[in-house]
């Protein structure tokens, strides 16, 4: 016997937290009944299970891409309004795969997609710091003591940010330019912090998640990531980052 999200993230449907939402949603049935109970358990090899009616089978082989998001694009699996998702740019990838974390619409750069619900949720845990680095522009020449905040953590409706690594690229009155690193993933972070210190963002695209970049991807391209990156991410967890 195997709880259901669990069983849903190894079979590559979701992430174990997003597995847990949709069965919390009702989308999920065993033997034709919706459960929306999360601690329920299941025997693969005999239970019927479905999500969206679509029948679940035990395993996939395990998939992992690196993307590089256009703007105009959600980092969903469907959406009710028809609009573009990034599965739309990997129409070659047969097996099912889902965004690892997201990319707001109007956010370029890297996105991970995978199969592998384990490792996606190693990868969104807050517990292990992966770092995640964005090239910020905003609005405005941004000051010494603006960077220092972003620096050293800025206060939001939700909480006081992590430290952050930061570098300035250029400063000028048409807007500044830096990269900034963080270790935490919360809703519009990177966003809200330059909105806090008084220069809102005006273009924001993520380079990097830990060793993975966009290195000879072009905007809306993909690729496979290799034995060595994906070994690396697995390391992860046992490193205690």
């Amino acid at each position: 016997m195997e709880r259901l999200h669990k069983f849903l993230a190894h079979a590559g449907v979701a992430s174990r937290r997003h597995s847990e939402e949709l069965i919390a949603a009702g989308r999920v049935t065993v033997n034709g009944r919706v459960v929306t109970e999360l601690g329920c358990s299941v025997d693969p090899q005999r239970d019927e299970i479905r999500v969206d009616g679509e029948l679940i089978n035990e395993k996939e082989d395990k998939v992992y891409l690196v993307l590089n998001k256009p703007k105009g694009y959600l980092s969903t699996v469907s959406d009710p309004y028809r609009r573009p998702t990034v599965l739309d740019l990997i129409p070659d990838i047969k097996e099912r795969v889902y965004p690892v974390g997201r990319l707001d619409f109007d956010t370029e750069g890297l996105l991970l997609l995978t199969n592998d619900g384990e490792l996606a949720n190693l990868l969104t845990h807050p517990r292990y710091q992966i770092p995640k680095t964005y090239r910020v522009e905003v609005r405005g020449v941004i000051d010494e003591e603006s960077l220092d905040k972003l620096s050293r953590g800025v206060e939001l409706e939700d909480g006081r940010t992590a430290e952050a690594e930061v570098e300035l690229l250029s400063s000028d009155p048409r807007g500044s330019v830096f990269l900034l690193t963080l270790r935490e993933g919360r809703k519009r972070e990177v966003k809200r912090m330059c909105e806090a210190v008084g220069h809102p963002v005006l273009a924001l695209k993520r380079i990097s998640i830990g060793d993975i970049n966009l290195e000879g991807l072009r905007s809306g391209d993909y690729r496979r990531l290799t034995r060595e990156e994906i070994k690396k991410l697995r390391q992860i967890k046992k490193g205690g980052r």
